[in-house]
């Protein structure tokens, strides 16, 4: 009888557990396919643990037609200890990026505990000026190593948000100090590679504020600080929130078009001819955030963003933020995603993906509502 139960177990197992998928390796890499070279999406494959998954999730997308991604690289993942780097996790996905034909642009950040020796109840995100050169000279071997496939290198992420800054109060002047260390030890060793000033978060704060502060104002510091001799582009994080793509720019107002702003200040310190990336936009359509749209308003605001940023000469990139994430967040940032942790995509992918094979011409993929004439 036990026999009988442990074969029964056994045939569950083969016939109905599927198996695991196997990486399928190309003798040359995959050539993107795309009517919108601009396109480009936020993954985040560091925190992915099979690497089949990270495989299919970067022929996702390729096949939709991005050409670049945006990962995270956490600084923690790859030094354990001051002496010693483990590339293994951050190999498997260029290696992956390159077969599919995909440029990376690397955001760096997440502070092991060995460079916070001494700080007091740090978090992931406090990074004592002590371990500025430390952090610089990571960026640097990171860079170096990964050269061929890097589209930029993005110093630190939203540092106008004390949360991003370690809790501590935000800094522009500090984080300047940290953009230029950092900028001159990778110019040493790898000239070529494009330094990325970080996305700031978007927000309205006020000076002296506890939480940030907004992120115009804090880009005037960086240049009043003399930042911009330390990065050679810009990164932007701009959501749209429930606003349409081309409700109008306007500094008291979080939406899509702030980044004209954004741009428009790097033209008044006379850097209007440096890249801008946007490196995080989207809409979200999860029915219980507060700032979410319509499903059908979420494609159409993202094709007509789309369309916006290929006319506008100064920016190279437009990341969607959030291609796909390991598991279900249980939370509104799931409204972002683009395609379910099981690989399940929306329909804001499948639009995307006709506009980028050219089998779709306008902003919205349905129907116009009937007239009075036809019902």
């Amino acid at each position: 009888m036990w026999l009988r139960r442990v074969l029964g177990i056994i045939l569950i197992y083969v016939y109905l557990i599927p198996p695991r998928a196997q990486l399928q390796h190309v003798d040359q890499p995959y050539v993107v396919h795309t009517t919108s070279p601009k396109l480009c999406v936020h993954t985040r494959l560091t925190d992915e643990v099979e690497d089949w998954k990270v495989q299919y999730t970067l022929q996702l997308v390729r096949e939709m037609g991005a050409t670049h991604i945006v990962e995270f690289f956490p600084w923690a993942y790859a030094q354990p200890t001051p002496s010693t780097y483990d590339w293994r996790n951050f190999d498997r996905l260029f290696e992956q990026s390159h077969e599919q034909g995909l440029k990376v642009i690397a955001r760096m950040g997440l502070v092991p505990a060995w460079a916070q020796t001494g700080i007091a109840n740090p978090t992931l995100n406090t990074l004592p000026v002590s371990a500025y050169p430390n952090f610089a000279q990571f960026v640097a071997e990171f860079a170096e190593r990964y050269q061929t496939q890097l589209a930029g290198v993005i110093i630190w992420n939203e540092p106008n948000i004390s949360f991003e800054w370690g809790y501590n109060a935000v800094d522009a002047v500090a984080y300047v100090d940290l953009l230029r260390i950092t900028y001159e030890t990778v110019k040493r060793q790898s000239p070529h590679i494009p330094i990325l000033l970080a996305g700031l978060a978007p927000t309205l704060e006020p000076l002296n504020s506890s939480y940030g502060l907004n992120d115009l104002i804090y880009l005037e510091q960086i240049y009043e600080a003399g930042g911009n001799s330390y990065f050679d582009g810009v990164a932007v994080h701009t959501y749209g929130f429930t606003h349409p793509p081309d409700a109008p720019a306007d500094r008291m107002q979080l939406n899509f078009r702030r980044v004209e702003l954004l741009h428009g200040i790097m033209e008044r310190f006379g850097d209007g001819e440096k890249p801008v990336i946007i490196t995080e936009t989207g809409w979200n359509d999860d029915p219980a955030w507060v700032f979410s749209v319509k499903p059908s308003q979420r494609i159409q605001y993202t094709l007509q963003a789309l369309h916006m940023a290929e006319s506008w000469e100064w920016l190279d990139q437009m990341c969607l933020w959030v291609f796909r994430t390991p598991a279900p967040l249980n939370s509104y940032q799931d409204g972002f995603a683009l395609v379910s942790p099981s690989f399940v995509g929306d329909g804001l992918y499948s639009s995307l993906q006709q506009h980028t094979q050219g089998q779709q011409t306008g902003d919205t993929p349905w129907l116009d509502p009937p007239t009075h004439g036809d019902e």
